[in-house]
């Protein structure tokens, strides 16, 4: 059974920020790149950052680059994002991710093949 578990989300003001964790069981954490996506409501969901399987690569939207982080600790089977300088348009559901996708395709959600339930993140003004 794999299972991603996320935590770390809730409400906070804007300008403020989190660190969101993702806890991977049942699979080779190592050999998978993760991501972090989310979804507000009526939306698509969408790439927020991804890193590959070493940690050498990173992709972010360009709506949270500068601001958010993506780390892995690969003997920890977690990885973390990093929001700083939260605006309200982050407010969303953000879930975690794992899969096999080519280095020069981290950002597409298709090929990540397991997901978390979510955590949800709410950004006030």
């Amino acid at each position: 059974q794999v299972h991603l578990v996320e935590s770390g989300g809730g409400l906070v003001q804007a300008g403020g920020s989190l660190r969101l964790s993702c806890v991977v069981s049942g699979l080779a954490f190592r050999n998978y790149a993760m991501g972090w996506f989310r979804q507000a409501p009526g939306k698509e969901r969408e790439i927020v950052a991804a890193i590959n399987r070493s940690a050498t690569s990173t992709v972010y939207s360009d709506s949270v680059k500068g601001r958010f982080t993506i780390l892995r600790d690969n003997p920890k089977s977690t990885i973390y994002l990093q929001m700083n300088s939260l605006k309200t348009e982050d407010t969303a559901v953000y879930y975690c991710a794992a899969g096999s996708p080519a280095l020069s395709a981290l950002s597409r959600k298709d090929l990540y093949n397991y997901w978390g339930q979510g955590t949800q993140v709410t950004v006030s003004s």
